[in-house]
């Protein structure tokens, strides 16, 4: 098994979340200036499409600095043959490993027969796995995923992803069904351990649900044992977050503008074209999640949900500013 850059960490591994509209690299680069996690990765990226009339976009989503080390691409889709040929193309790109997307509940992803679909068909995900190491070369190959698809099956379906000898395994501690409720079983983590141990002794376990801090992932690594932890939605909006530093709402409202001129520089085509908005309005997301906890906040997030481009960004938190200065 290829370990690659994995086996130069130190643990405990702390990552942020592949998040679909969320991780691009304008938000990997404010978390790369502010709280720089263990690890990058990439939005997830169809396999099949970076070969179809899509391929444009999908190209976009795989664009990185090359600061942003290590960085780990996501894939998703079901048909062998295209997880090949997508490794190759990310081991040209530059990346330090291929992720597997085998978690996802998106309806619309599960109706491709990708994401937490794969966990009904543990046959065709060990296929695509073994595709994906054929194409990556010396590139560590790991799989993201959750408990089991409609109750909790560690040993049927974690164990057959095991027995592929991935680098990394990072578990989502629930079912496909659960969704995000109720709470992640974080009690299971050690079972999961016992059976890494058992099957492919050299592959990390990451744990990944609900962790809002810090503080909290770092406790869960020491009840836990496990390797290193995901964190996800509560990294939204906050590119300090894995530097443990608490800044001043000031400084987390210049940091919104700075966030908004840096996705324009990394979308000057699409900034040209009379649609942009729809475009900037991804972003919009961290204003939201980062506009909280003080006096007005919810005023100048309501406004903020209306700005259209930068400019307007820009003029909102400005006049803010001043009125409370």
């Amino acid at each position: 098994m290829e370990i690659g850059f994995w086996k130069k960490l130190k643990k405990p591994i702390m990552v942020m979340a592949p998040m679909s509209g969320v991780t691009d690299e304008a938000c990997r680069l404010m978390f790369l200036k502010y709280g720089k996690p263990d690890v990058f990765w990439t939005e997830f990226v169809s396999a099949e499409g970076l070969f179809s009339k899509g391929r444009k976009y999908c190209l976009k989503l795989l664009e990185h600095s090359s600061k942003e080390k290590p960085i780990v691409a996501q894939l998703f889709g079901c048909n062998p043959a295209d997880f090949e040929r997508a490794a190759k193309l990310v081991a040209e790109l530059g990346f330090d490993g291929i992720d597997i997307n085998m978690g996802c509940p998106d309806y619309a992803i599960e109706k491709q027969g990708a994401g937490s679909t794969l966990i009904k068909k543990p046959a065709l995900a060990k296929e695509i796995i073994q595709a994906t190491k054929r194409g990556a070369g010396k590139l560590p190959v790991s799989v993201k995923t959750r408990l089991g698809y409609d109750k909790i099956q560690i040993k049927e379906w974690l164990g057959a992803i095991l027995e592929e000898k991935p680098a990394v395994i990072t578990v989502h501690l629930r079912t496909r069904n659960e969704l995000y409720l109720p709470k992640a079983h974080w009690e299971l983590a050690k079972e999961i351990l016992k059976l890494r141990d058992k099957i492919s002794p050299k592959t990390l376990i990451i744990g990944n649900g609900d962790v809002k801090s810090l503080d909290e992932a770092k406790k869960l690594v020491k009840e836990t044992r496990l390797d290193g932890i995901m964190i996800g939605r509560a990294v939204v909006g906050d590119p300090w977050f894995f530097s443990g530093k608490s800044p001043s709402n000031i400084k987390r409202l210049n940091a919104i503008v700075e966030h908004a001129e840096l996705f324009d520089s990394l979308h000057k085509e699409e900034a040209q074209k009379r649609n942009y908005h729809k475009v900037f309005a991804s972003i919009k997301k961290h204003f939201h999640a980062s506009v909280k906890g003080f006096r007005g906040a919810k005023e100048l997030r309501d406004g903020l949900m209306a700005v259209k481009n930068t400019a307007e960004t820009k003029k909102i938190i400005r006049d803010f500013l001043t009125s409370r200065l």
